[in-house]
């Protein structure tokens, strides 16, 4: 009876149980590589938002300085006893950076800040010596403070420039930094200077020097437009010129700003031929065959505050 019993049970060859391990390692691989492709799609679009999220900060600083840029503070009529408009003389189209007071000085493809002005040679650069990145930028704007009354009116000189922070061959990218400086001035007095290096701090609470704004930048890039929205060539500054003549001419300014992923972003190198360009720059396109995402942002800004005749 028993061993008849057994003759009536059932069970699994061994073609059936191969046959059943590889359907289930085809569906065990399909869902891996569904889920390997919507993760990689969650990282990209992640990394994507974080950029963004990231550069808006450096732009919306930018924004807010260039914007200030020339602006002269104007208090009227007051019952504190202090000049109706700002007193401190204005030393527009000076012939050194340092000493200029003028609203906006762009300085194309030029590394670090020195009190000195942009005098000073850059420390031994990271990069590559034909690297173009980045612009520089000096805004100088006026403000009022009630509480000294031996300067009630301040002028503040900004600056926004780049450092390298990787190596070539490991994780080249730059930094962008920022500077803020005090003309020292008080109201019984003719003249005034901006402060030396080491007094940036100590005479002014609201000023510092070497501070990180953002990281993971690839380039950054200033163009000075005129009221037609026509480039001005060459660029504003003190130290030629015809960059004198262009420096109350601005009236509007495109910010261009390129940042990188800080993590790797592709799966596999751009093959030779088929390398990743970074565009929007009047500089020459440049192309990246590494794994990291790049992504630029192109703003302009309007100057309100600069009039044709040299005065802010």
């Amino acid at each position: 009876m028993k061993k008849k019993y057994l003759k009536h049970i059932s069970g699994l060859t061994l073609i059936e149980i191969l046959i059943g391990i590889v359907v289930s390692s085809l569906m065990m691989a399909a869902m891996y590589t569904t889920y390997s492709i919507v993760n990689t799609t969650y990282s990209q679009v992640t990394n994507k938002a974080q950029i963004s999220r990231s550069s808006r900060d450096l732009i919306e600083l930018l924004i807010r300085d260039v914007r200030m840029s020339g602006f002269k503070y104007y208090l009227g009529k007051n019952s504190l006893g202090y000049p109706e408009q700002s007193y401190l003389k204005f030393v527009g189209g000076a012939t050194t950076i340092k000493e200029s007071h003028d609203p906006i000085v762009i300085i194309p493809n030029s590394l670090g800040h020195s009190s000195l002005g942009d005098t000073t040679p850059n420390t031994t650069p990271k990069h590559d010596v034909t690297d173009l990145c980045c612009d520089k930028i000096h805004i100088v704007f006026d403000d009022f403070d009630q509480i000294d009354k031996r300067q009630p009116y301040n002028r503040y000189k900004v600056t926004y420039y780049a450092k390298p922070v990787g190596t070539v061959g490991q994780d080249p990218r730059y930094a962008i930094y920022k500077s803020k400086i005090s003309w020292e001035q008080r109201r019984d007095s003719d003249t005034g200077d901006w402060p030396a290096t080491g007094r940036w701090i100590a005479d002014c609470s609201e000023c510092y020097h070497d501070q990180l704004v953002r990281d993971y930048v690839e380039d950054m890039e200033f163009i000075a437009l005129d009221r037609e929205g026509r480039r001005l060539t060459p660029l504003p500054s003190p130290t030629s010129p015809a960059g004198r003549n262009n420096l109350y001419k601005i009236r509007s300014v495109d910010i261009k700003i390129a940042f990188r992923s800080e993590n790797e972003f592709y799966r596999f190198d751009a093959r030779q031929g088929k390398e990743r360009p970074l565009s929007g720059f009047a500089r020459t396109i440049k192309k990246y065959s590494d794994r990291y995402l790049r992504d630029n942002v192109v703003i302009s800004v309007y100057t309100r505050n600069i009039l044709d005749d040299g005065l802010f």
